[in-house]
């Protein structure tokens, strides 16, 4: 038996107007890897590997974007495992080395949105001792928002609902009118189950297709 297809128009579910939409940042408008870093520093993938696997681990990472300090984590870490003190010690000192490019083409399409007097907004795990040196590295993060929330100034980092939660109670936002863009799944799905119209960002070319069919300009 044949079904048709789902219908994937989110105006038949959801008929209210857009009124605020709401960007990730990491992976979705900018590049952050460990990798570009450690990639000079230990050459050998296996052995660079097993140090991001075991040692400065994105779980680690996580922590400090949830509100610990980046310094005291590496000086605690180093001390810890002291025969890693100085690629350790390398992710304070040489953490902007870790920053790559613009995700091609997402910066245009939030440009676009900005322009046509759509509010916009940035929700972002990033630590709030390496906000300034990604804003260093992108200065258009600082230019482009009516407003940022960044998870290590709050102490709590997505998926957490709480963050969106002081994002809706700084900003005046109503989920159901307000378009939520990430590229963790996870994120995506505590968004939606509060009630935003969330979006797994891939490439720039599928999400200005999404954005085209909820009406956004």
């Amino acid at each position: 038996m044949h079904y048709p297809e789902p219908l994937r128009n989110d105006r038949l579910m959801n008929p209210s107007p857009v009124t605020a939409v709401v960007f990730d940042l990491g992976a979705v408008l900018v590049d952050w890897n460990p990798e570009y870093l450690y990639s000079q520093l230990i050459p050998d993938e296996a052995e660079r590997d097993a140090f991001l696997g075991t040692v400065c681990t994105l779980e680690w990472n996580y922590a400090m974007d949830a509100g610990l300090s980046v310094r005291d984590e590496v000086a605690r870490l180093a001390a810890e495992r002291p025969e890693y003190a100085d690629l350790i010690n390398a992710w304070w000192d040489r953490w902007p080395e870790m920053l790559g490019d613009e995700i091609p083409g997402t910066r245009a399409i939030a440009e676009r949105i900005s322009a046509s007097g759509m509010p916009l907004y940035a929700l972002t795990n990033w630590s709030a001792e390496t906000w300034p040196l990604g804003l260093a590295g992108f200065p258009f993060l600082g230019e482009l928002f009516d407003g940022i929330v960044v998870s290590g100034q709050e102490g709590v980092a997505k998926p957490h609902p709480r963050l969106f939660e002081i994002l809706n109670d700084r900003y005046g936002l109503d989920p159901e009118t307000t378009v939520f863009i990430d590229d963790s799944p996870k994120n995506v799905a505590t968004a939606a189950a509060l009630g935003y119209r969330a979006h797994v960002f891939t490439t720039a070319t599928d999400l200005a297709e999404w954005l085209a069919e909820i009406d956004v300009p």
